[in-house]
């Protein structure tokens, strides 16, 4: 079971980049996996930002993304997708994705120690 994040990099403020999480060893909607990104700046927490549910019918956003991320899935290709736009420096962090199974509400969100899988991180850095 492994989730390879990817699709990071340098961009300026304002400016749009889309992260990718996807999964191998199961599947993500038969084997019933909510699928969220975490997010860890320098010297600070890791912090939930959006969550998907198993089904995709419910989505979690942090408050401070609500209006300029968007999460979704691709079922036929095992792939979760943060699209991120009007980026700002604060958004500067490294990038997880993370997978929970069981779960087909996301409402809420879910914290690092929900999470059964992690992927390795993918560096998002947003210049001013």
């Amino acid at each position: 079971v492994q989730l390879q994040a990817s699709g990071g990099g340098l961009v300026q403020a304002g400016g749009s980049l889309t992260l990718s999480c996807a999964a191998s060893g199961f599947k993500l909607d038969l084997d019933y996996y909510a699928v969220g990104w975490f997010r860890q700046a320098l010297g600070k927490e890791r912090e939930g930002v959006s969550f998907i549910s198993a089904s995709g019918g419910s989505t979690y956003f942090a408050d401070s993304v609500k209006g300029r991320f968007t999460i979704s899935r691709d079922n036929a290709k095992n792939t979760v997708y943060l699209q991120m736009s009007s980026l700002k420096p604060e958004d500067t962090a490294v990038y997880y994705c993370a997978a929970r199974r069981g779960s087909d509400y996301a409402g809420l969100g879910f914290g690092v120690y929900d999470m059964g899988y992690w992927g390795k991180g993918t560096q998002v850095t947003v210049s001013s």
